[in-house]
C-alpha cells in the first residue's frame, strides 16, 4: 500500500488516552507517512517522546499554521487523532481543521461526528477542492452482509484479543502480536473493527460501532472468510471492542461466537478501578479470575493475557504479573514494556492443535 503523507491533529490531548488514534499511528501504519503531530501543548517535543518515552523522528507542531510555517513538507491529509466518549467533535479542533482545508489538506475524521454532513466544512472543502473522509460513517444496507455460517468453512486457527475494558490497549497489543509473529516467520493477519484499523491500513475488517447492529456478527464473520480465502494466514487476530461486562457499550460475544474464536488472548489493566464511563457510579470491573470464567462459558479458552500498566509502577506492574502467571498457569506478557514474545509458545500449540 502506498503510504500518503498526513498530519494528525490531537490539539492538546497528545499525552492522553483519548488520543489513541494518533498514537496507533506512532505506532505503526501502513496508509499514512505521518508528517508531524499538531497538539499546541508539546510544541518542539518529538510526538513518541510524549506518547511513550520513545522518540519516533514525528514532531510536534503548536497548530496547523507553524506546521506550514516551518515545514515545507505538503501534507495530503490531516488525521483527526483523538477518540472520544460519544465521539464528539470537540468544538476547539473546528478552528484547527478549517485552517487545514485552508492549505489543501484533505480531512479524516474517525468520530461520530460526521464532518461531510457539517454545512461549513462541506463549504469549505468545495472551495479548496479537498475531501472529507468520514471513517465512521455507516456502510448502506444493501453493503451489509447478514451471519450465514460460512464462518465454520475457515480452517485457519482465530484468535481474539479482547478486554477487560475500553480504552485499554487491545488494538495495540493485537498489532504486537501480528508484528511478533512475522518475525517468527508465522503469517498473522488482524482483522481491525475500529476506525483506527482502517488508518493503520489492515486489508480486512469493518468498523463496529457504526454497522446496524443485526449486521454486526455478519459483518465479522465477513472479514474472516474474506481473510483466510484473500489472504491464507497461519492464524486470524481479531481485534476486540469495548469488554464483554462494560455496561456503556458490551461487546465479545461476538467474536466467541459468530467468529467462532476458540481461544481469546486476554487484555487486563490491573490499576484501573472503575469500568471507563461509569467511574462516578462506582462500577467496579469483576476479576479477571471471573472473566476468563465467562470466555469459558462462551466455550472459549484464555490462553495468555497482557496487562495495560497504567496507574502502576513498573515493579508493581511485575510483581502483579508474577503472582498472576503463577496463580492461573498461563503466561503473562506486558506488552508496552516488554513485549509479547511470552505469548509465542502458547500460539503455537494452538497452531499445532487446530
Amino acid at each position: 500500500m502506498h503510504k500518503e503523507k498526513a498530519i494528525v491533529l490531537t490539539n492538546g490531548l497528545l499525552d492522553t488516552p483519548l488520543a489513541k488514534t494518533a498514537h496507533g499511528l506512532l505506532r505503526g501504519t501502513e496508509r499514512f507517512e505521518v508528517l508531524a503531530v499538531i497538539d499546541y501543548k508539546y510544541p518542539g517535543k518529538d510526538a513518541g517522546e510524549v506518547m511513550d518515552g520513545r522518540g519516533r523522528n514525528v514532531p510536534v507542531f503548536a497548530s496547523v499554521e507553524d506546521y506550514f510555517l516551518h515545514h515545507s513538507e505538503q501534507p495530503l491529509w490531516c488525521v483527526v487523532g483523538v477518540a472520544l466518549p460519544g465521539g464528539k467533535l470537540p468544538d476547539d479542533f473546528r478552528g484547527e481543521l478549517k485552517r487545514a482545508i485552508a492549505h489543501k489538506c484533505s480531512i479524516v475524521c474517525g468520530l461520530h461526528t460526521f464532518l461531510s454532513e457539517d454545512p461549513e466544512f462541506s463549504r469549505l472543502a468545495e472551495e479548496e477542492g479537498v475531501r472529507l473522509l468520514d471513517v465512521r460513517k455507516p456502510k448502506p444496507r444493501h453493503e451489509l452482509h447478514f451471519w450465514s455460517g460460512e464462518i465454520f468453512t475457515v480452517q485457519q486457527p482465530i484468535i481474539a484479543v479482547l478486554g477487560t475494558d475500553c480504552a485499554i490497549g487491545k488494538r495495540t497489543t493485537c498489532r504486537f502480536i501480528m508484528e511478533m509473529c512475522a518475525r517468527h516467520h508465522l503469517h498473522a493477519e488482524m482483522i481491525y473493527t475500529g476506525q483506527t484499523g482502517w488508518m493503520q491500513g489492515y486489508r480486512h475488517g469493518f468498523i463496529f460501532d457504526s454497522t446496524v447492529n443485526d449486521f454486526i456478527s455478519g459483518e465479522l464473520e465477513h472479514a474472516v472468510v474474506e481473510c483466510a480465502r484473500e489472504s491464507n494466514p497461519d492464524l486470524i487476530l481479531l481485534e476486540g471492542q469495548s469488554a464483554l461486562r462494560n455496561p456503556t457499550g458490551p461487546a465479545g460475544a461476538e467474536y466467541l461466537l459468530s467468529a467462532n474464536a476458540k481461544a481469546v488472548i486476554l487484555h487486563h489493566a490491573p490499576g484501573r478501578v472503575c469500568y471507563e464511563g461509569t467511574e462516578a457510579l462506582g462500577y467496579k470491573i469483576r476479576s479477571i479470575e471471573s472473566e476468563i470464567e465467562l470466555i469459558r462459558l462462551y466455550d472459549a479458552e484464555v490462553i495468555g493475557i497482557t496487562l495495560n500498566g497504567e496507574h502502576l509502577t513498573l515493579a508493581a506492574l511485575q510483581m502483579y504479573r508474577d503472582d498472576l502467571q503463577q496463580r492461573l498457569g498461563i503466561p503473562v506478557a506486558l506488552p508496552l514494556e516488554e513485549g509479547v514474545e511470552a505469548l509465542l509458545p502458547a500460539i503455537r500449540t494452538r497452531l499445532e492443535s487446530e
